[in-house]
């Protein structure tokens, strides 16, 4: 029994959980989805507390800027640029055989600086607020204090004595340990089988304890969990339900708008913005979901690209029982390439808090993974690993597939004013001999 039903029960009621076992490439509309007016009455987080989540930020950019050189360019700010990618859509064109209407951008957070993924945005966020938070408590720090003085061998040696935590399959435990170890704090990440090697050995050469287990996200995340609450000052970092890295990770709304706009880029009710973003636990694209969605409303759409053998928030909305079910539940293995998005079961606080508010999602195969990721290095020179291309793989299957023509005109809108925004997770930090295999292994797709 699966919450309270069989398999061959739920497979009654719901189809679509038949070719989720079967390993089909989907596009599913959320049928709970509303209008983000009603949508957001259910959600307690404000605008205001995004603002201050941004504050936070901008009180750290001069101990960023001095700590990691290569933000003092932008000040200290941690941020991806935005790209037109022509040549990867003619590409897309002429596989999907349909055209592409509108524009196609790539949201390079696969090039953020520090950790080289979209974590970077909500990981590094946690650890600084969490920084903060005990430095003013105990007296040495006020926020309106220069914030490079975090850099002083004193501050260094006050949060030595304290504890970072996290469960991550790879990139959440690169950013938890990168600014968590600069900052002197004592990480531990617990890694799920799924993480790969070259990032365990990153992590332990900043100084950051590795624990591997032979299990997936959920239970790397789940010993961490237990072992923090053992101990005094371990502050646990948890993807699943943590309210600061959401906020860490909706603050790229006001980023993305200000880079629309410099692109002369107009967002409307006749200039919607379907935004792609690619789904493991569901903590990041949930984060930047709504804060795209309370800038812009319902003028962006919002798609969620997960892994055919990894689609732990579809089914979860499917089902509508969020983290109550897996998907080893019914027989799906949660093994991927995409190992940023291997994750079996989808976090409870993204799913409940968002459910009217995704409007649809998709499944892809790993082979359609790796064949975007050849053609986005052959085409844009832009190396990713093969889970930050699941969004641009949605823009193709959506078009190939033709689901876009229905949605577009129940949406009654005018194909070419649409602007599709694939998120992209990750690939800087990605050693040159991993990205070249994963490219071997594109050719081979």
């Amino acid at each position: 029994m699966i919450a309270g039903k069989t398999i061959e029960e739920w497979k009654r009621e719901r189809p679509m959980i038949r070719q989720m076992i079967d390993y089909k490439e989907l596009f599913w509309e959320n049928n709970r989805h509303l209008p983000f007016e009603r949508a957001k009455q259910a959600i307690t987080i404000t605008e205001k507390d995004i603002d201050e989540a941004e504050a936070v930020l901008k009180r750290f950019a001069p101990y960023i800027s001095k700590v990691f050189p290569e933000t003092s360019q932008n000040k200290g700010l941690i941020e991806s640029p935005l790209k037109r990618i022509e040549r990867m859509k003619k590409i897309l064109e002429k596989e999907s055989g349909s055209e592409i209407p509108g524009k196609l951008l790539l949201k390079c957070d696969s090039h953020l600086p520090i950790s080289g993924s979209i974590k970077a945005r909500g990981g590094i966020f946690e650890v600084l607020k969490h920084a903060e938070d005990i430095a003013t408590k105990n007296g040495l720090l006020t926020k309106d204090d220069d914030y490079s003085i975090l850099a002083a061998d004193r501050f260094k040696s006050f949060f030595s004595q304290h504890k970072l935590s996290v469960g991550s399959t790879g990139n959440l435990g690169l950013s938890i340990g990168i600014m968590g170890a600069k900052l002197g704090f004592r990480v531990t990440v617990h890694m799920s089988a799924d993480a790969r090697q070259w990032k365990k050995e990153l992590l332990r050469n900043k100084g950051v304890e590795v624990i591997e287990y032979d299990s997936d996200y959920s239970r790397a995340v789940m010993e961490g969990r237990k072992m923090a609450e053992s101990e005094q000052n371990n502050h646990f970092v948890d993807d699943e339900n943590s309210i600061n890295l959401f906020l860490g990770y909706a603050v790229a709304g006001s980023r993305l708008q200000k880079q629309l706009n410099d692109m002369n880029l107009i967002v409307d009710r006749e200039h919607p913005l379907f935004v792609y973003l690619p789904c493991g636990v569901g903590g990041g694209p949930g984060g930047v979901a709504f804060g795209l969605k309370m800038i812009y409303g319902d003028n962006v759409h919002v798609f969620f690209a997960e892994p055919t053998h990894s689609p732990c928030m579809m089914l979860g909305m499917v089902t509508e029982k969020h983290d109550e079910v897996s998907v080893q539940d019914f027989g799906i293995d949660n093994i991927t390439a995409a190992d940023g998005l291997a994750v079996g079961r989808a976090s409870s606080f993204i799913g409940k808090t968002l459910e009217h508010s995704i409007d649809a999602f998709f499944t892809i195969s790993d082979e359609k993974l790796f064949r975007c990721l050849k053609w986005m290095w052959d085409s844009e020179d832009i190396r990713l690993e093969p889970s930050a291309l699941a969004g641009v793989a949605s823009v193709l299957n959506f078009c190939k597939t033709g689901a876009i023509k229905p949605y577009e005109r129940k949406e009654a809108y005018i194909s070419e004013n649409i602007t599709h925004l694939a998120w992209a997770t990750g690939g800087n930090m990605v050693p040159e001999s991993v990205l070249d295999t994963y490219y071997k292994i594109s050719i081979l797709k």
